[in-house]
């Protein structure tokens, strides 16, 4: 079988039946695209054919393919890939393989593909005092700028993925209770709550719409269609969000470039600094494993600091 018949199967596979998100699908097919590609284009530079078969590829290909992302691969708007990304890569080469052996496709073993070792994420997190320096930096004088705070607040009060926060429709968000349901990774539902800054800001924002559009945050700015605006050409995109973050980050004189994934974090580490469960938290998060959500345990351990004030001699 080809590499590329087998991409293709176990992508129709994980949409039909695993019934996985197209998000989903769609990155596992930019992981293994990519991969059939360098495959098919080392067999050439061997003067080898136009195609490569999935039986052929072996430990060596996949130490090959692993040299290559680590030493000579350059993503041309990141850069070199971390090495969290790179284990992308090999996650999904691994799940194919699993596929193709359940449908008796003499392929390597997955377990042949090791992962390694992941260093502990590095969390970047916004102290109070950041964040109110994040936020007031806004100007609200004007329907965009409400908009802004209102997506800022809303992100800090909810823990939501970029992702999510954009889907969200206007009969959606709650505002009047304050929760409301979002679905998630893995198309699993869980419930969200707004904090009382948050609801404020997003009553004034919608108060100063006076369109009938479906999404709860639309975009002033950018092309005009010739053929009217829709719904979805007038959402909020992930990297708008990404922009925005990152504009009023340099306005608040922030000096660490932040993305909108901090203020999720630091939704975390603020209930958990004041008390709240971890198995909460991860609820509200959207984790799966409680082991994902321990990963702001690390930087919210107060009793460590008030061992450490207790205990070390620099303190008495």
């Amino acid at each position: 079988m080809s590499i590329k018949e087998a991409v293709l199967r176990f992508l129709e596979y994980c949409e039909l039946d695993k019934n996985l998100s197209l998000k989903t699908v769609k990155m596992y097919g930019y992981y293994l695209q990519f991969f059939q590609n360098w495959v098919v284009q080392s067999a050439k530079i061997k003067n080898q054919s136009e195609d490569a078969n999935i039986e052929d590829i072996n430990e060596e290909t996949i130490r090959n393919f692993r040299l290559y992302l680590s030493h000579q691969y350059k993503n041309p708007f990141k850069g070199v890939l971390a090495r969290q990304t790179q284990t992308y890569f090999l996650v999904a080469i691994r799940s194919m393989l699993r596929y193709l052996i359940k449908q008796h496709v003499k392929v390597i073993s997955p377990e042949m593909i090791e992962l390694g070792k992941q260093r502990d994420r590095n969390i970047k997190f916004l102290s109070p005092e950041n964040l109110n320096r994040l936020f007031n930096i806004v100007d609200t004088r004007e329907i965009m700028g409400l908009r802004d705070r209102a997506i800022l607040e809303v992100l800090f009060s909810t823990g939501l993925r970029v992702s999510e926060l954009v889907s969200l429709n206007r009969d959606e968000a709650n505002i009047k209770t304050g929760e409301f349901s979002v679905l998630g990774k893995g198309g699993k539902r869980r419930v969200v709550f707004l904090s009382k800054k948050a609801k404020e800001w997003l009553n004034q924002y919608l108060r100063k719409r006076d369109d009938s559009y479906r999404p709860l945050f639309i975009r002033y700015s950018g092309p005009k269609s010739k053929l009217g605006l829709t719904d979805e050409k007038l959402r909020l995109s992930a990297r708008s969000i990404e922009r925005l973050v990152e504009k009023y980050r340099k306005k608040a004189g922030l000096v660490d470039r932040l993305g909108p994934h901090a203020l999720r974090h630091s939704f975390a580490t603020d209930l958990l600094n004041h008390g709240a469960d971890l198995r909460a938290v991860q609820e509200m998060l959207g984790h799966k494993n409680i082991s994902t959500t321990q990963i702001y345990t690390h930087v919210t351990n107060t009793r460590l600091r008030e061992i450490h004030e207790k205990y070390h001699s620099g303190n008495q």
